[in-house]
């Protein structure tokens, strides 16, 4: 019988925790913890709320995509619509809608779960759920326009799958939202089931746990 592949969670002995750095958002954490062979180890990772991405399609196909710059890679990038869980216990598809409504002005009738996965898990704990978006249409009401720093240059399209896939395989488009949930969305539509595979917008996350 061959082995289980998936993730198990699983806490190994902390012995001491700090934070060295407090953001607005965000912090650092340093741990001191127990190894397998009775060494100890410091451990040093962003503290992180947690993020939702929302990959919008059209009827033709199309995927909702923002550019935005990012500083720390000195890069514009390309990326789904994406926001922080800095509410505490807010359930992730009442974040992914705010965030598509400010970002785009668009509001969507039907959403899915497309992937949970961690960010950057050696050195950090972000956790990021990535929504599918269907039956979309312009939001009602006045364009949210309080943007500030990055959001304020922002750049919206329309821009169909394949042309994201090709760049994505070609390693011309980088952000990690964007990348596994175009390559999520590709796979499941290419499935047996096709997007009837994909698990509800409600479907519970033990990574970030929420409210109802």
């Amino acid at each position: 019988m061959g082995i289980a592949i998936k993730d198990m969670s699983e806490t190994w002995e902390t012995l001491s925790t700090s934070r060295p750095f407090q953001g607005a958002k965000t912090a650092v954490a340093s741990d001191e913890v127990r190894m397998p062979d009775g060494s100890v180890a410091r451990r040093d990772y962003q503290v992180h709320p947690g993020s939702v991405c929302v990959l919008a399609l059209d009827e033709d196909g199309r995927v909702l995509v923002i550019r935005q710059y990012r500083h720390p890679v000195r890069h514009r990038l390309w990326e789904l619509p994406a926001g922080l869980l800095d509410v505490p216990g807010e359930n992730p598809l009442h974040g992914a809608q705010r965030e598509l409504y400010e970002e785009a002005h668009v509001k969507a009738g039907d959403w899915r779960v497309l992937a949970d996965f961690f960010a950057s898990p050696g050195g950090s704990d972000e956790a990021i759920r990535v929504f599918l978006a269907r039956d979309v249409a312009e939001a009602d009401g006045e364009r949210y326009a309080e943007a500030s720093s990055e959001e304020a240059d922002m750049q919206v399209e329309w821009v169909a799958r394949e042309e994201l896939l090709r760049g994505i395989l070609a390693g011309e488009l980088g952000n990690p939202a964007l990348v596994t949930g175009v390559l999520a969305l590709t796979a499941a539509l290419a499935s047996d089931s096709g997007l009837d595979s994909l698990r509800p917008a409600d479907a519970p996350w033990p990574q970030r746990p929420y409210e109802a």
